[in-house]
């Protein structure tokens, strides 16, 4: 989980440099093609290394696993990367990590992971800081297309880590992400002009961004979460990536000398709090030691 956050912490930055030079639909092919790459060549080397062929999943399943390609890999980055046409980094990951709460209530009404009070309380309390973010972008002005993008990015993270949950019963988390990746790239074609038309004027800069958050926060990240997202709850495995917008506020300040609005940050701030209040583990108590029975020690 570590390496997910870090990794998709870094693609926020990453969207957002290489979206001055590529349009929302070139960036999430390119990034794709890169992250297909990727992903093939791990498979081929656990292949390699075990001697077995992945397992391919078949009938409903294999539906059900490339429709999730579909949402995570294609709809989900075509949002992000318009949303990030709008909005800063930092404002758009504190918008997107929203989701933890809204897994956490799919989690509990599909998973059967339960549905305490907290989780409505916190649930109120970060969109109550949504509220506030759509007051103000980081220029200070009104921008309500940019928050609704960040918002549909939002939620379909939260139904392709849902639906991903129950998929990780039927399929190995590396086969899976492999196939959905295939899935989406697929999905991404009709942008292939588009990424030819930019890749030209794009400077090496911007191009060697959308490669690498195909090889990172695509390839590797996925990865890795995936394989957490099989060990963990969908509503716990989710709530670690509360610590994304935090460090995408950082990166931002100090790659891209972005800083969202204070009214911005208070707004991250509450939704970041009704997150943790919706998601964190509540603690139990010891259990109390027994009492010494009269006349000594036990």
């Amino acid at each position: 989980m570590a390496v997910t956050v870090l990794l998709w912490a870094s693609a926020f930055i990453g969207v957002r440099a290489a979206g001055h030079d590529y349009e929302p639909g070139s960036l999430a092919l390119g990034r794709q093609l890169a992250g297909s790459v990727g992903l093939t060549a791990i498979v081929a080397v656990r292949w390699l290394r075990s001697g077995a062929r992945p397992v391919l999943p078949r009938g409903r399943v294999l539906v059900a696993v490339l429709a999730w390609g579909v949402g995570w890999f294609s709809l989900y980055n075509l949002a992000l990367n318009a949303a990030e046409q709008h909005l800063d980094a930092g404002t758009t990951a504190l918008l997107v990590n929203v989701a933890p709460v809204l897994v956490a209530v799919l989690a509990g009404l599909l998973l059967g992971e339960g549905f305490p009070r907290r989780l409505l309380v916190g649930m109120a309390a970060a969109f109550a800081g949504v509220a506030v973010i759509a007051t103000a972008t980081s220029s200070g002005e009104r921008d309500v297309l940019g928050v609704a993008l960040g918002l549909a990015a939002a939620v379909l993270y939260a139904g392709a880590a849902t639906s991903q949950k129950r998929l990780l019963a039927r399929v190995d988390a590396l086969t899976m992400t492999w196939v959905g990746c295939l899935a989406g790239t697929v999905a991404l074609l009709p942008f292939a002009s588009a990424l030819a038309a930019d890749v030209g004027p794009a400077p090496a800069s911007s191009t060697w961004a959308v490669v690498l958050l195909g090889l990172g926060p695509t390839a590797v990240a996925f990865t890795t979460w995936g394989y957490a997202l099989s060990r963990l709850s969908a509503g716990r495995a989710a709530a670690t990536t509360y610590l994304v917008p935090p460090i995408v506020v950082m990166l931002s300040w100090l790659v891209l000398a972005e800083v969202p609005a204070v009214v911005t940050l208070a707004g991250g701030a509450l939704c970041l709090a009704g997150v943790a209040v919706a998601t964190l583990p509540r603690r139990r108590p010891a259990p109390a030691a027994p009492a010494a029975p009269p006349g000594g020690s036990p």
